[in-house]
């Protein structure tokens, strides 16, 4: 009798939670949105930017949130342990094109962001081909001439802002790595003059007609200069070829952080210049791709001046389906359907649970034993993105500003005369604030 009754009991008890079980996965299939795990709601004042944003709701609210903006709902996930879905989803989860579309008129139609994703598989796969190890090898080649063509105009000493410099310098080089021969020093010129000549065509023909357009031309015309002048018909072609090339402003911003960083810590300034002289020992003063990649100490620079300015500040995507995720202390949230979902490079480069004293300037955090870029897990360090839509153009950046670099510190001592630049948190891309004025002086590197 007690078998039989203790039996009954199990069963009773099995039953009940077997319903339970039932009930709640129902629950969950048919959890009205209201029941849902949502993540906590932020507010996002746009006058004051992203960063100051995050800076504020972070601490909070933690590393999943949402906040309105503009009728939309935008929910962040920020810090390796929410960011996986965000980098490894399909496109057909997670969508790139909804919310890139402004990038249509830059890039034109028919490319990119203006195609299904099938076909934008296909022109990534130019991308890469066109960025391939065999390739990269002829582009150091024209980095190297850009570089010294460039500085052999520079004298014995000066001062400059190296941002300027830099920045010039790097739509040379481009220009001539990817655009192909026609484009650099004379066939450049007058691919220029054929360009002055439609503008001028353009802005005589919008003076006739009395005409204005809501463009960048239109504002590039009507621009005046303090002393109250006009900007003229060359200077309004220089800006938009300038416009054209602005992609190329990360790399610049890059080389910039890289050489602002290098001139106020003398301690990782020795190590590069020790570097160069234990390369220049072993291969003279060749510089070549192989060459370029046994520059582990001003790799790391580089990489570093990268983890605390990243290109973008925020990349995004459009959720296309409802998805989960759970925080490094346990917690669930239901992002669903319909919102924009973003992440910060920015932001998340600095948290102090994945980089130690992150506000601090520390190259050899990426050395080995300390790696700190792979400790906390994927997705730990995101200047490139990663996952499906890493930053196809990372090993070409890499070896440009290596290649310019790596001359600057052979030919040219520095000393950093301005203040330490300031970082523009309102632009865009990151960018440098100000001008970064050095002194210069020419003088071979001695590797005794």
């Amino acid at each position: 009798m007690t078998g039989d009754t203790d039996n009954k009991f199990l069963n009773v008890g099995l039953l009940i939670l077997a319903t339970l079980l039932v009930a709640k996965l129902i629950s969950a299939l048919i959890m009205p949105r209201s029941q849902k795990r949502l993540p906590p709601e932020g507010s996002f004042d746009s006058l004051k930017g992203p960063i100051v944003m995050l800076r504020e709701e972070y601490p909070k609210l933690g590393s999943v949130f949402t906040v309105n903006l503009v009728n939309r709902k935008i929910t962040f996930l920020i810090g390796p342990e929410v960011s996986a879905h965000f980098f490894k989803a399909s496109e057909t989860d997670l969508s790139q094109q909804e919310v890139y579309q402004f990038n249509v008129p830059t890039f034109g139609p028919g490319v990119v962001f203006d195609v299904d994703y099938s076909i934008r598989q296909e022109q990534f796969r130019f991308f890469t081909e066109a960025l391939r190890v065999n390739r990269l090898k002829g582009y150091v080649d024209q980095m190297v001439v850009e570089a010294e063509d460039y500085f052999s105009k520079w004298g014995d000493s000066g001062v400059v802002d190296i941002k300027y410099e830099l920045e010039h310098l790097i739509i040379l080089t481009a220009s001539r790595c990817l655009l192909g021969r026609e484009v650099p020093h004379r066939r450049r010129d007058q691919a220029r003059k054929k360009l002055a000549g439609i503008f001028s065509n353009i802005i005589n023909s919008r003076k006739l007609a009395g005409k204005s357009e809501n463009d960048m031309l239109q504002c590039f015309i009507d621009s005046k200069y303090k002393d109250g002048r006009s900007t003229t018909e060359s200077e309004v072609t220089g800006l938009l070829i300038a416009a054209l090339f602005a992609g190329q402003h990360t790399s610049s911003i890059t080389s910039t952080w890289t050489g602002a960083y290098l001139l106020r810590h003398n301690e990782y300034l020795s190590a590069v210049l020790e570097e160069q002289k234990n390369l220049m020992k072993k291969h003279g003063n060749k510089v070549d791709q192989d060459i370029l990649s046994e520059m582990d100490v001003l790799y790391r620079c580089i990489k570093e001046a990268l983890r605390l300015h990243p290109p973008l500040i925020m990349l995004l995507r459009s959720s296309n389906s409802d998805f989960s995720v759970t925080t490094r202390d346990g917690k669930e949230y239901d992002i669903p359907k319909g919102h924009i979902v973003a992440t910060s490079p920015a932001f998340a480069n600095r948290l102090p649970h994945v980089f130690k004293d992150p506000e601090r300037y520390d190259p050899d955090r990426f050395a080995a034993g300390r790696e700190e870029d792979k400790a906390a897990g994927a997705f730990s360090y995101i200047s490139f993105g990663g996952g499906r839509h890493g930053c196809l153009g990372e090993p070409f950046a890499y070896l440009q500003i290596k290649a310019i670099w790596s001359h600057l510190l052979r030919n040219f001592e520095f000393e950093l005369i301005s203040p330490f630049p300031e970082t523009d948190w309102n632009a865009m891309v990151v960018g440098v604030k100000d001008k970064v004025m050095v002194r210069y002086k020419r003088r071979e590197l001695s590797v005794d």
